[in-house]
């Protein structure tokens, strides 16, 4: 790059990289159909040029297909994978900590109505009894 009059203009560094590009299983099955259809090295050389694909991708989605047809050809989501029985594991704690906080509010209500019950059994038997005078 070239310094002008108006700033410094500079390359970036080489720990900078383009961001990684995503193709859909829709796009490679139509480049790998092309391919496959082209006659010679050079008409092949010429569709990953136009299309700014490298040979090695191109052997790579080849190896994908033939493993898993179409479906091999789909993205795949990156990053570690999901433990379904972690997961499973974390919303039955939740339910389980939901449930006895529930059953907590439970016992207190039936501790207050028993009192309540006995605070009353207590005041009819007061009633009940006759008056001295």
């Amino acid at each position: 790059m070239s310094v002008t009059t108006v700033g410094v203009m500079s390359r970036p560094g080489p720990e900078v990289r383009p961001a990684s590009r995503v193709y859909s299983a829709a796009f490679k099955a139509e480049v790998l159909a092309e391919l496959d259809a082209a006659g010679s090295r050079i008409e092949r050389g010429e569709i990953l040029r136009r299309r700014g694909l490298y040979s090695q991708l191109i052997h790579h989605w080849r190896v994908q297909r033939d493993r898993a047809g179409l479906e091999g050809l789909k993205d795949r989501k990156r990053g570690p994978k999901t433990d379904v029985a972690r997961v499973e594991n974390l919303r039955l704690n939740a339910r389980v900590v939901d449930l006895e906080a529930r059953l907590a509010t439970a016992e207190e209500l039936i501790e207050a109505q028993g009192k309540v019950s006995a605070l009353l059994q207590q005041h009819n038997r007061k009633s009940a009894e006759p008056k001295r005078s």
